[in-house]
């Protein structure tokens, strides 16, 4: 913390330098932003429990998030033969920092 001396600020060397928290991503923008990086035009709940961020791995939570990107417009759902298969087609756009929550067009 500085301490004014005789008016000005200064910053001492044996004080404790204060934690910067950062904030922390949901899991459907964690989601998003390895989507963007995924270099196949579809993913499949396989492929987020084997290869996806680790923040998503569990499947309720894979399911959620890819379930959050699909009311927003950023996946697409596919028909798969067995029932219980869950797949994607991922829908890019160009952006520069892409949130779940901006409506994809």
């Amino acid at each position: 913390m500085p301490k004014p001396i005789n008016g000005e600020t200064f910053a001492f060397a044996d004080e404790p330098t204060p934690e910067i928290e950062q904030p922390t991503k949901e899991p459907a923008q964690k989601l998003l932003e390895w989507l963007l990086r995924w270099n196949r035009s579809t993913v499949s709940i396989s492929d987020l429990l084997t290869y996806g961020p680790r923040a998503v791995r569990p499947r309720d939570l894979a399911l959620s998030s890819a379930q959050t990107l699909v009311e927003y417009g950023w996946l697409q759902p596919l028909e798969t033969r067995c029932r219980n298969q869950r797949q994607w087609k991922i829908l890019r756009q160009a952006t520069l920092h892409p949130s779940y929550r901006q409506l994809a067009r």
